[in-house]
């Protein structure tokens, strides 16, 4: 069987764990890395047999044969990456957020169902082994009818955060603060839990402690989906100390709580018996399983949970609470050209 030519773009902290688990990966052959410094890249392409550095992502996309690539650079460069790679039918994995702005994504899914691209966002916590059991409890039923849920990301970064990345500052680089850049992972949990389209948004943000930068440190907000329920999201780089993030989902059999971290995940239910669902993917941690559940997707057209299509409503949700606490009125969130909204998990 032939390996995924993978090419990766951008060299950051993230790029470190995920190049790991691309190494493991006996299915994945990795053929070059793009940098601006280019001594970055050739630092991170000698752990690779034979591949390649560049600090052009276009000479990189023009000399090298790649199946897919896998983008991890600053928000704002998402989108012409993207538009370069799936211009010339490459398959993407891109970091969260999938763009700065909902246009951005639209547009970029609606280039992609022309080229015939697949386009994956690392929304790796879907394919953790906690997160996926809520999940799937949620829309098998077992836990009844879903009232509300809420997640809440008590995180804490220092100066240092902003320092090493001066985009996370810069409001036109980043599309936001926290909420994009953190509270999205638990949004995106609650949203495909639920599994109902968001129409309407009121939010809250404000800064806590970052008072030198232009985006939000602390942010709350709330969305109404089209049956009724309520999700609520708190996000914050301001807690102290930082403590777990949490996601609760309540139903009228019962409730979930999942207490989600970087290493290693935990979900309890109260007052219901839920299966021990798993992830189909295997892998000793969920960016593994994200990047090989990418690779069937794209060799052997296994679903792959978080397509561009399945999280597009995250953007859309966090672009509306933004507004919202901007406006300081209930705005409407943006609806996508969506097929298969609302698709269960296999």
């Amino acid at each position: 069987m032939r390996k995924l030519r993978l090419g990766i773009i951008g060299c950051g902290e993230i790029t470190r764990f995920m190049s790991v688990f691309a190494k493991l990966n006996n299915n994945i052959q990795v053929v070059g890395f793009y940098a601006r410094n280019i001594e970055k890249a050739h630092r991170y392409a000698s752990y690779f047999r034979d591949a390649s550095a560049y600090d052009d992502y276009v000479k990189m996309a023009s000399n090298l044969q790649m199946d897919a690539v896998y983008i991890a650079l600053p928000h704002h460069l998402h989108y012409p990456v993207m538009q370069e790679y799936v211009s010339r039918g490459i398959h993407v994995l891109c970091e969260k957020p999938a763009a700065r702005h909902f246009t951005e994504a639209n547009e970029t899914l609606n280039l992609a169902r022309e080229r015939k691209v697949k386009i994956g966002v690392n929304y790796q916590y879907r394919y953790d082994k906690a997160c996926y059991r809520m999940a799937k409890a949620a829309q098998n039923g077992d836990l009844g009818k879903l009232h509300y849920g809420i997640c809440n990301i008590p995180w804490s970064r220092s100066n240092e955060y902003f320092r090493k990345s001066q985009w996370h500052a810069q409001w036109e680089k980043s599309g936001g603060g926290t909420l994009i850049t953190h509270g999205s992972h638990g949004l995106d949990l609650l949203l495909w839990s639920f599994g109902k389209k968001p129409v309407h948004a009121a939010g809250f943000s404000s800064q806590q402690k970052f008072l030198h930068t232009e985006v939000e440190d602390l942010c709350m907000g709330i969305l109404e989906l089209e049956n009724g329920s309520l999700l609520q999201v708190t996000s914050s780089m301001v807690a102290m100390p930082e403590q777990p993030a949490m996601v609760k989902i309540y139903g009228s059999k019962g409730t979930a709580i999942c207490t989600f971290r970087e290493l290693f995940s935990s979900v309890n239910f109260i007052k219901t018996s839920v299966p021990n669902y798993t992830p189909e993917v295997r892998g000793v941690h969920a960016m593994g399983r994200s990047l090989e559940a990418f690779r069937q997707w794209v060799v052997k057209d296994k679903p792959y949970y978080c397509s561009l299509e399945d999280v597009l409503d995250v953007l859309a949700s966090i672009e509306a609470i933004y507004e919202s606490s901007r406006s300081q009125a209930k705005i409407e969130v943006k609806k996508g050209n969506f097929e298969n909204y609302g698709r269960k998990i296999l």
